[in-house]
């Protein structure tokens, strides 16, 4: 099987792309992204290429550029040349120089496919990036998922090329008359990177002349048991985790300690919401502490609650004073801080009365203008549905057991002074409906 038809079988087996319509390919002016275009252009897809000038190595950028410019003009491909200030964007984010450099185009070549109707984004990472990548991942520290490699497909990202070495794109350009630029700081040894392709590696390949195989075979047998992995925690989860509305999720403490591997499903659980090694060991070891603990990602805030972990997504507007008017005599909604809507509709009176949290149903006769949705204010009471005493808020949601998380997340409706709902929770008994009501307000909170 030659260079072509190896990657038109992995494309085809992988199910890389569905057809032969559009793709953005990014275009560096190097081997691997020479040989993509090529390759791909060949086999019959639509490639739109995309050029991204960082302007880090002066003149060596330029010529980079005109290079693509020049290939793509001949080959009758369009092409898109995007400039970048990618040291001040890193300074701005504190951000290391790849780092900010991937962020940037990563993000304009998903906006060029969605600007272009494109199926796919096909990038030049060939198997010798993905040995790399797993021997980098080992160096630094890194659970199993970090010594599978590189995917072929994530997300709309393709990697065609993960069939092929550095060395059998090479060969192939030279068959077919293809130059190519070389970025002269790949011999640069100050990137970790770097130091695995030039020092690591070759010692490697002085104990083992097929350590290249050796490794990227181990990361395919570490994908599949990965792939087991990614069941049996779905499976641990499912015994421990408890998703509520509006995102906030409670783990069962007991639970999560009879599971087969704690401290392995704590971190599975948390580290989507941004929470790393070093706080899940702290969050592990708070575990037989006393409740009230709290713990905050970029993402989420986590506390230690009685007998459970309790995880609260950041609101959008956390910290500020936020307050949302309802018109009483129209239908319409507003949108909370955790992303659900409350909607409000007018009903006759008579209309069934709906006994769910998520609703309530107020005498439309006792409300007057307009309903103003907020936060709860310490020092808020009101009046118990059922009951005739006024109750401090707070006093209200301790007896409900609510975490601190809950508490602080919690909204109130008023009318005037008055709360007449709190929340999810209950209404005050003075807006109840009764047999003299003349109207009714419904109000109910949906979902995302």
């Amino acid at each position: 099987m030659d260079f072509r038809q190896k990657i038109e079988r992995f494309i085809s087996d992988g199910n890389l792309l569905e057809s032969r319509s559009g793709i953005v390919v990014g275009v560096s002016g190097g081997a691997d992204s020479v040989a993509l275009l090529r390759i791909l252009t060949d086999l019959g897809y639509g490639c739109r290429a995309v050029h991204c000038n960082f302007h880090l190595r002066g003149c060596e950028s330029d010529r980079d550029q005109n290079f693509v410019e020049e290939l793509c003009n001949r080959m009758g491909v369009n092409l898109t040349t995007l400039h970048y200030d990618t040291l001040g964007h890193a300074a701005a984010n504190h951000l290391s120089v790849e780092m900010a450099a991937r962020e940037l185009r990563y993000a304009d070549f998903e906006r060029l496919r969605r600007e272009w109707n494109c199926q796919a984004i096909a990038v030049a990472h060939h198997r010798d990036d993905s040995v790399e990548t797993v021997l980098m991942n080992l160096i630094r520290g890194t659970g199993i998922r970090g010594l599978t490699g590189i995917k072929p497909v994530n997300g709309r990202v393709v990697r065609p090329l993960l069939c092929v070495t550095r060395s059998d794109i090479e060969a192939w350009l030279h068959s077919v008359g293809q130059d190519y630029v070389t970025d002269s700081t790949n011999l640069e040894d100050k990137y970790l990177r770097n130091r695995i392709r030039l020092q690591l590696l070759p010692l490697l390949r002085r104990l083992n002349p097929d350590v290249d195989n050796a490794v990227a075979e181990t990361s395919a047998r570490l994908m599949q048991t990965y792939r087991y992995y990614v069941r049996a925690i779905a499976g641990e989860m499912a015994g421990c985790v408890e998703e509520k509305a509006g995102g906030t999720v409670r783990i069962s403490i007991e639970g999560l300690l009879g599971s087969l591997s704690p401290k392995t499903l704590l971190y599975e659980i948390l580290s989507p919401w941004g929470f790393n090694d070093s706080q899940v060991d702290d969050i592990f070891g708070s575990l037989d502490g006393e409740s009230g603990r709290l713990f905050q990602s970029a993402k989420a805030t986590l506390v230690r609650d009685r007998d459970r972990l309790v995880l609260c997504p950041l609101p959008e507007e956390d910290g500020a004073e936020l307050e949302l008017h309802l018109n009483v005599r129209n239908t319409g909604c507003v949108k909370m801080p955790d992303g659900r809507m409350l909607r409000l509709d007018v009903l006759p009176p008579g209309s069934a009365v709906e006994k769910r949290p998520e609703v309530a149903m107020l005498d439309a006769g006792k409300v007057a203008g307009e309903l103003v949705l907020r936060r709860w204010h310490r020092g808020d009471s009101f009046i118990p549905f059922g009951m005739r005493g006024r109750k401090l808020l707070s006093d209200f949601m301790t007896d409900l057991k609510m975490s601190v998380l809950e508490k602080k997340a919690q909204m109130v409706l008023c009318s005037g002074e008055d709360i007449v709902w709190v929340v999810g929770r209950r209404i005050d008994n003075r807006y109840r409906i009764d047999a003299r009501s003349s109207g009714i307000i419904r109000l109910e909170i949906i979902d995302k």
